[in-house]
C-alpha cells in the first residue's frame, strides 16, 4: 500500500494492518522528512490515545492528518505505533 498526499508518497508497504478501514502504516515505511509531531491526541475506548502528525510537503501543509498510538490498549496491540491517515491522504494499493 502506499500513502500519497500533494503528489508526494509519504509510506510505501506490503505490510499495513487494516483497523476498522483504515491501513496502518508501520513506522519503519514512512517517509519521515515530510512528518511533523502534532500537540493533538484524541481517545478511542478501545485502542486508548492517539497522538498525531502533521504532514508537510512541497511547502503544503496538512495539520493533523495522520495518526498513531504509541501505547494502545492491549485490544489494539497489533498497531502498536504504526500510523493511519486521513484528511485528503489517498491510500492505494501499489
Amino acid at each position: 500500500m502506499k500513502a500519497i498526499w500533494n503528489k508526494e508518497v509519504i509510506a510505501n508497504s506490503d505490510d499495513t494492518v487494516v483497523v476498522e478501514g483504515n491501513h496502518y502504516f508501520p513506522p519503519s515505511s514512512l517517509n519521515m522528512k515530510f512528518f511533523k509531531k502534532s500537540e493533538k491526541t484524541t481517545v478511542c475506548s478501545w485502542k486508548g490515545t492517539a497522538k498525531y502528525y502533521d504532514l508537510e510537503v512541497n511547502e503544503l501543509s496538512n495539520k493533523d492528518a495522520a495518526w498513531y498510538y504509541p501505547e494502545p490498549k492491549s485490544a489494539a496491540n497489533n498497531i502498536s505505533g504504526y500510523i493511519a491517515f486521513w484528511r485528503g491522504v489517498e491510500v492505494v494499493d501499489n
